[in-house]
């Protein structure tokens, strides 16, 4: 029988051979006879084939061989022979020795491996219906993602369909850069409230003035309210475009108005007190002009209101914040305390030992309140407490009604004067925020002295002359806080200084001649967390001052960014009864706001007010150099004060 190589023998020929020599396999297993060693100088090649096998598998290969050579009976030198032969025809590689492997042990085995055949398969139908379900899913979530995308992208679509043509936007009311409101035959006062009345985020101008019968719009009379004629009447006017919001008569005449008191007659919105003659207190709803409350008042002939009413923790348990008054009556000052929701009176008159032409401020000290009176040689100081107790006669614990220690020192208890603070001649008192408490500043008619409110120490001092104007806070260099003072040269020539408030250097300074009711100085915050400084009077180069004619009314406008450079604005030969500037929408549009026209106690006539975009005032100014040296030309300085940005302050 030839001899078939091991690589070419098919497995169902290793099979058969298998079934023939069945028989003798237990023969030669239980013989143990160990397997022919090769031949001297064999090397074992590479594989099982090389090798000699071990335990049944070896008895298994050598039954193979001697069926393969014909010589059954010759088993041991056919053995080696055909080891030497079948070790040439096997693989000479590692793929031959594990193929060896799988045919040995499916001989051997042949139902194992039948059995594994059988497992693989299952695990190979197994894995290719894993690997079939896999798809799918990925497919479906893949389908999922898609119409997610595109239900999200629909949504969008839909919203954004909604705002631009369905839901309305709100309508952003158009400001105009100028506009007029005149009264005939009237008289003007010297109040002027900026506030939001119409609720449209524009600001609004609120003022006094005195006439027979309101404008045409409402055609009011004073006899609707049963005062004689003419009487004061209250007014609102649109910031937007000049149209009267409302007109309302208040009183026979206005001794004091004050605008955005909060809860003020128990409402929501903020109201306006009018202090009224004869004696009268009216509060009015901001939004309506309607009446919430009159009161009348004992305040006793010939009264001047000090101002401005000071609102007070609630002392009469309403729920509304309560109302303080005080009244100078010849050279006594009396304190009033009255109810916010209601304007009764609360408790009785309280009599200070203030003498002489009295002005007050409050200092806040958290969590006290302190109000200084000052005259012209006196400073006295009352705590809200003190107030409270002369008024009802009785004591109460709230909050903002207890007492500074340390101010209770300094206060002389019988005359409740300070004697720390020994000023001559004050002008004004004003108070300047520091760093933990609120500073006082005294001006009197030589110097300006900072005083720290919690020790009373001084600390500076700034050499300058009647100042003419009340102090104004503004902003020099970026956030730090500097003060304005106007202090009069000679008669009709003043001198404008902004100082810093942290140590009373002065920073910038000029000399304008100016009028005697030439009005204040404002500012408006800009968004490089500076001012812009507006004021009043009439520049003349320096050499070329001329006393004979009478100063103009000139507004300028000064900003740090250029401090050679002046704009003139306008020029005014009216008289100005009020002026002030702010911001009529939020961080924008700066406009400033002029009421002219005769006082009450002259012969009536034209009541004009103005509202002016400063903007508008920029583009047409007059650049003036304060100097020779000219930086910029002339219209790249407008152009730059022209695109300046302002900022609303907290």
């Amino acid at each position: 029988m030839p001899v078939r190589d091991c690589a070419v023998l098919s497995r169902s020929d290793r099979i058969k051979d298998l079934c023939l020599w069945l028989p003798v396999l237990p023969g030669l297993v239980l013989a143990g006879s160990p397997p022919a060693p090769p031949p001297p100088g064999h090397t074992a090649r590479r594989g099982h084939c090389a090798g000699a096998p071990s335990g049944r598998a070896e008895a298994v290969t050598a039954s193979r061989r001697h069926f393969r050579q014909g010589a059954v009976g010759d088993g041991g030198g056919s053995d080696g022979g055909g080891g030497a032969q079948g070790g040439e025809g096997c693989l000479n590689t590692d793929e031959g020795a594990a193929m060896d492997n799988k045919d040995s042990e499916a001989e051997i085995h042949p139902l194992k491996t039948e059995d594994v055949k059988a497992q693989e398969n299952h695990e190979n139908s197994v894995e290719r219906r894993i690997i079939s379900k896999q798809p799918s899913q990925l497919s479906q979530l893949s389908r999922w993602r898609t119409a997610a995308f595109f239900i999200s992208l629909f949504l969008c679509l839909i919203i954004v369909f909604a705002f631009s043509f369905i839901i309305p936007c709100p309508e952003r009311p158009v400001s105009e850069r100028t506009w007029f409101r005149n009264y005939d035959n009237a008289a003007a006062y010297q109040f002027l409230a900026i506030e939001d009345v119409d609720e449209d985020k524009v600001q609004d101008v609120i003022f006094a003035f005195k006439a027979s019968n309101s404008s045409s719009s409402f055609n009011r009379s004073c006899l609707d309210e049963g005062l004689p004629s003419p009487c004061a009447f209250i007014a609102a006017v649109s910031g937007t475009n000049g149209r009267a919001l409302w007109e309302h008569p208040a009183a026979e005449e206005v001794e004091w108005l004050q605008c955005g008191i909060q809860q003020l007659g128990g409402s929501e919105a903020p109201g306006c007190l009018v202090v009224g003659k004869p004696v009268s207190l009216t509060a009015v709803d901001l939004r309506t002009g309607g009446i919430q409350w009159r009161q009348p008042s004992d305040f006793g002939a010939n009264y001047t209101v000090l101002s401005p009413v000071s609102v007070i923790p609630d002392v009469d348990s309403d729920g509304v914040q309560d109302l303080i008054i005080f009244i100078a009556t010849g050279d006594k000052i009396k304190s009033f305390i009255h109810s916010g929701k209601s304007g009764k009176q609360i408790g009785s008159a309280g009599s200070l030992d203030v003498a002489g032409k009295a002005r007050y401020i409050r200092l806040n000290l958290d969590p006290s309140s302190y109000f200084l009176f000052y005259t012209e040689n006196s400073l006295s100081a009352y705590s809200l407490k003190d107030l409270y107790t002369a008024a009802t006669g009785m004591e109460i614990n709230l909050p903002g009604l207890e007492q500074d220690p340390q101010w209770e020192k300094n206060i002389d208890r019988s005359t409740h004067r300070l004697p720390l603070l020994s000023f001559r001649d004050i002008r004004y008192l004003s108070k300047i925020p520091g760093r933990s408490r609120e500073n006082i500043l005294v001006v009197n008619s030589e110097m300006a002295t900072l005083i720290n409110a919690q020790n009373l120490q001084t600390l500076w001092t700034l050499n300058v002359s009647r100042v003419v104007s009340e102090p104004l806070l503004s902003y020099y260099k970026p956030d730090v806080l500097a003060i304005v003072l106007e202090s009069e040269i000679r008669p009709n020539r003043k001198k404008v200084m902004i100082v810093e408030s942290g140590s009373g250097a002065v920073q910038w300074d000029l000399k304008l001649n100016s009028r005697a009711e030439s009005p204040g100085p404002a500012t408006l915050y800009t968004a490089d967390h500076r001012s812009t400084f507006l004021i009043w009077g009439d520049y003349q180069v320096p050499g070329n001052e001329t006393r004979s004619r009478a100063p103009l009314q000139k507004l300028y406008l000064f900003h740090p960014s250029y401090t050679n450079v002046l704009l003139e604005l306008r020029n005014s030969t009216d008289q100005i009864i009020a002026f002030n500037a702010a911001l009529f929408e939020r961080s924008r549009h700066a406009c400033y706001v002029l009421l002219r026209g005769p006082q009450p106690s002259e012969e009536l006539g034209l009541v004009s007010l103005m509202k002016r975009k400063l903007k508008e005032d920029v583009s047409e100014s007059r650049v003036i150099w304060l100097n020779q040296v000219a930086v910029d030309s002339e219209q790249y300085v407008r152009d730059r004060l022209y695109r300046m940005r302002f900022h609303s302050r907290a």
